[in-house]
């Protein structure tokens, strides 16, 4: 199979295409075209060595069909070659029909199918990680020793990690980026590598480097989210049982809710245990352009319709609208310094992020206090990545406080 880069995905990935080490790890912006690119790459990488398997990886196995597998058929599509290849989803699993070779998905969330992945006719030699920012190491770790083994002549393995670099915290920076090796091979890709973006998809980034120039710096340019002035820096994500956590003995519920309309509306879901001093932040839902009916229907589809959300008490028409829809809507607390207050509070919690809340997860390593314009701190949060964190602190406030505290 004869296929020119160029043609088919166009410039700037002529290395990350070529490199046989066993790592390749390709961090970068929205619209970069680094999973369409690795799509392609494990298609054309079928033909080229006709022994060979891949798998596909992501955190959860909800969340293949409408990534990588979606990604993959459209490569099969855009090379010509649908007549070659079997997509199906139950299983969900792309064959090659002429030879066998399959294309696997699992999620990181059953590592008993992980760490017994087989195939049965040749090797399996390319795992493409999507999203890899979602995972932790030890799951990577257990990955990589189970893509081990011989392989004919001339074939390699190799695993690649794709990824928007949310967080400089991130095991994969430390552990690729900051100290790469004769087996890894890095890259950073931006929005600016894309030349099939169209004038209103290059608007969209430029409008975001002026208004927003520190999500920009992450979905614009690729770099590494900076913690300085980190608010919330008492914070993991790991994986807890919630019907666990609701049972500890004065466990209360907390919802919140941060509307949003060209910013996103963000709905949290937490448990407050106070005797020791955490929040779990166990469900989440974020989404732009919805009315509030939509978001009713949101709330009572995940299973809270009958919980109390505690919502942004600007906003009084839209919980009367949530009100009118069924949902036990309710303004937040309002006062001089309320933030500031809220904020001080949660910080004397540890935070517990459920890996599954991963716009949250994004928001609360990147929620920083706002600088002036000599780029001093201020006491001011900054409003980038504010959107779950308010959600957070109007669902809890009430039972981080005794019910005397006023602030007024």
């Amino acid at each position: 199979m004869n296929v020119s880069l160029q043609e088919t995905v166009g410039r700037h990935y002529a290395d990350f295409w070529s490199t046989k080490k066993r790592y390749r790890v390709c961090k970068g912006s929205r619209g970069s075209k680094k999973s369409k690119t690795t799509a392609l790459n494990m298609i054309h990488r079928l033909f080229e060595y006709p022994k060979s398997n891949g798998l596909c990886v992501r955190r959860y196995a909800i969340t293949l069909r409408d990534s990588v597998y979606s990604d993959l058929k459209w490569a099969i599509h855009r090379l010509g070659l649908d007549g070659y290849f079997d997509c199906t989803v139950s299983p969900m699993q792309i064959i090659r029909r002429s030879t066998g070779q399959k294309i696997l998905f699992r999620g990181l969330d059953d590592g008993l199918k992980i760490t017994s992945i087989s195939v049965d006719k040749g090797v399996l030699c390319f795992v493409w990680i999507e999203e890899a920012y979602e995972t932790n190491e030890d799951d990577f770790n257990k990955l990589d020793m189970s893509i081990r083994g011989e392989v004919p002549e001339g074939y390699f393995k190799q695993i690649t990690l794709t990824f928007n670099p949310w967080s400089s915290t991130s095991w994969i920076k430390a552990r690729f980026f900051d100290a790469p090796d004769e087996d890894t091979f890095v890259k950073t890709t931006t929005w600016q590598c894309n030349e099939w973006l169209d004038e209103a998809d290059r608007g969209i980034f430029l409008k975001m480097q002026k208004q927003n120039p520190r999500r920009y710096r992450i979905e614009g340019e690729g770099e590494w989210g900076i913690a300085e002035g980190l608010i919330y820096t008492n914070v993991t994500c790991e994986e807890f049982d919630v019907d666990e956590i609701r049972g500890i003995n004065g466990i209360k519920s907390a919802f919140g809710l941060d509307f949003g309309f060209t910013d996103p509306n963000a709905f949290i879901c937490m448990l407050v245990d106070n005797a020791a001093m955490r929040i779990y932040v166990f469900d989440e839902w974020y989404r732009n352009g919805v009315t509030n009916r939509i978001i009713a229907e949101q709330i009572k589809r995940m299973g809270y319709g009958s919980q109390r959300i505690i919502c942004d008490c600007a906003d009084a028409k839209s919980i009367v609208e949530l009100q009118d829809e069924g949902i036990r809507a309710e303004p937040s607390r309002k006062g001089r310094d309320s933030v500031n207050h809220g904020i001080q509070l949660i910080q004397n919690y540890q935070i517990v992020v459920h890996p599954r809340c991963v716009e949250f997860k994004k928001e609360v390593e990147n929620y920083c206090w706002e600088k002036d314009r000599d780029g001093r701190l201020t006491d001011k949060p900054d409003h980038e990545f504010s959107h779950g964190m308010d959600a957070m602190r109007y669902g809890v406030a009430r039972l981080l406080l005794p019910d005397a505290f006023s602030f007024e």
